[in-house]
């Protein structure tokens, strides 16, 4: 797979190089996110861990969270931090999450939408391993202009794009997900939506 050989080449120098180091757009991102204490989390995308100390600070102790990555060097870094928290590590893809169903109260997706490669897809596998009630965000600590600017300017990521709102909602709604809200500012980016609870 491509992508997952673009970001094991980048892993060693990933954090100093390219991950966010304003420690208060983590912070403020976190906090708008809106995770209950004891949630069972799955973080799409987690790299090198850099967004994993928050959301294990916001879940708590009684909270579990799952990283989820293709990106095995990457995750492999993560790891080496010994983050405090319940907290393991699967390298795997969005496309085909090897969790069970309805397993999830919230899936959090930090600057890693983009390589989604089938957006759709990757909505209905979430939707499938969330529970009842739980809760789709995807976020980023830059508006879409920016990160879609930066990403056409490197030919292995150069379709790796945020579509815009109305396409995303549509994708969103078709996989199941309702109370759809998207904000895209200068400076972030966050998209909440949540599955519906079943009669």
């Amino acid at each position: 797979m491509v992508i997952r050989a673009y970001f094991n080449q980048r892993a060693d120098t990933w954090d100093e190089l390219i991950a966010e180091k304003d420690t208060g757009k983590l912070e403020r991102m976190v906090k708008r996110l809106d995770l209950e204490p004891g949630s069972t989390l799955l973080d799409v995308g987690t790299g090198t861990g850099v967004f994993l100390p928050y959301l294990l600070a916001k879940i708590g102790a009684k909270g579990r969270m799952v990283g989820l990555d293709v990106a095995d060097l990457m995750l492999q870094q993560a790891c080496r931090k010994g983050f405090r928290g319940e907290a393991q590590y699967i390298c795997g893809d969005i496309m085909a999450v090897p969790c069970p169903g309805a397993m999830f109260d919230a899936v959090v997706c930090y600057s890693s939408f983009p390589h989604f490669q089938d957006k759709p897809r990757a909505f209905r596998e979430v939707h499938r391993v969330l529970k009842d009630g739980g809760r789709l965000l995807i976020c980023h600590t830059a508006g879409r202009a920016h990160i879609n600017e930066i990403h056409a300017g490197k030919p292995v990521v150069s379709h790796d794009l945020i579509p815009d709102a109305d396409e995303v909602r549509k994708m969103l709604f078709a996989a199941g997900f309702n109370e759809i809200r998207i904000e895209d500012g200068p400076e972030d980016y966050l998209v909440s939506s949540r599955k519906p609870v079943q009669d």
